[in-house]
């Protein structure tokens, strides 16, 4: 099994006390010792991923399963969770395929494509809550809004077609309304009372998540409820703290420095986090505190990478859980998007020379062991960081 650490070419790795972001002096010489990957390194550890997720496509256009299984899989009530999990996983593949142009690239790439869209108009306005407690759905509205959006602006531009895509988008909204948490945002479990409208605290990144969702698809001209934005800003306004470390959820703002909220266990938090707020107009969410939080995650990378593959969620230090290593990564990325040119080919680097050492002999990238979807997942998102890392600079 490979190094659960994430930075093979660091002399010695980085140490305990430089992660604990002591003798920061040091910082910028020992980020340096990383080797960046070359441009062909890039390309032919992409081609790799693509061809993985080609390979791994269901028969009917959708990936992902619950058909792997262990001891220690996490709550998923049947059949809705996983109906939610197959078409969030979908939604990220189809994002994938777009934006890397492996879908425009090969006659194959087409056809994975056209497949996977006609299963994710048939079946994602279908997702629905799984019971009272697991609301796993508002993460496949939340993607599913942004691979429409991805789908609008790609292929045919026939009017119909177009307005299939515009409707399913408002489809979407209207279900984020329905499983919109009481005080605004979203979160995936309702623990409290199982009301319709769900009693849950938000999270942080899953409002994040939908936040960012809903502007890349107000980009092609769907915008979203207003009031249903102001809410879920609110939200997350709520749960940011003062150095843009953000709260796990809503209810932990009484417990602001338990590990899971302190910087280390919020490094793949604070990268969605910062970018939602900053699409949304936020002033506050200078070049200065995405570059600051992007120079946390690559220093202090080992916060998240001693969770990566652990099968239990939160067990790690911080209480970090496997599943937030590639999330983190991508919206990283996304961050780098919106930075000067110089700085954003800096960070692109240190993204590539982490996640390039990571893919998995078959071509995958994954983090954290759940039933069939990780895999399909953990790929679409290193795929889309990786896109970052070599597309033309501004």
């Amino acid at each position: 099994m490979r190094s659960s650490r994430c930075f093979p070419a660091l002399a010695c790795g980085l140490s305990l006390a430089l992660a604990l972001g002591i003798g920061c002096p040091a910082r910028g010489a020992e980020i340096e010792k990383l080797r960046i990957p070359t441009p062909a390194e890039i390309e032919k550890s992409m081609q790799r991923g693509v061809d993985f997720l080609l390979q791994s496509q269901n028969k009917d256009g959708s990936w992902g399963s619950a058909q792997k299984t262990k001891d220690l899989n996490i709550f998923a009530p049947v059949p809705g969770a996983h109906h939610a999990f197959r078409a969030a996983c979908t939604a990220l593949c189809i994002s994938a395929l777009i934006e890397t142009g492996a879908a425009d690239e090969s006659t194959a790439g087409s056809n994975s494509l056209a497949r996977a869209e006609s299963w994710l108009m048939e079946n994602l306005p279908k997702v629905r809550r799984a019971d009272t407690i697991a609301i796993y759905n508002v993460w496949a509205h939340g993607y599913g809004v942004n691979a429409l959006a991805d789908l609008s602006r790609h292929g045919s531009q026939d009017t119909n077609r177009q307005q299939r895509i515009k409707d399913a988008i408002l489809g979407q909204y209207d279900l984020l309304r329905r499983y919109e948490s009481v005080d605004g945002g979203w979160g995936y479990y309702d623990f409290k009372i199982g009301s319709q409208r769900p009693a849950t605290d938000a999270t942080s990144f899953i409002t994040a998540t939908v936040l960012i969702a809903m502007d890349e698809a107000k980009a092609i001209g769907v915008a979203p409820p207003a009031d249903l934005v102001k809410r879920a800003i609110d939200s997350l306004n709520r749960q940011r703290k003062n150095d843009n470390t953000y709260l796990y959820g809503e209810y932990l703002k009484y417990q602001p420095m338990r590990p899971i909220n302190r910087a280390g266990g919020s490094l793949g938090r604070s990268q969605a986090c910062n970018l939602a707020l900053r699409v949304w107009g936020d002033k506050t969410i200078t070049d200065g505190v995405l570059t600051n939080w992007l120079e946390k995650l690559v220093v202090r990378n080992e916060w998240l990478s001693f969770g990566r593959k652990r099968p239990v969620p939160h067990e790690s230090w911080f209480q970090v859980a496997a599943y937030f290593f590639y999330y983190g990564h991508y919206y990283a990325a996304l961050c780098t998007d919106q930075l000067p040119a110089e700085e954003a080919r800096r960070f692109q680097g240190y993204l590539a020379a982490i996640l390039v050492p990571l893919q998995e002999k078959d071509g995958s990238w994954w983090d954290f062991p759940f039933y069939n979807y990780h895999p399909p997942y953990g790929t679409a998102y290193a795929l889309m960081s990786l896109q970052r890392c070599r597309a033309p600079r501004r």
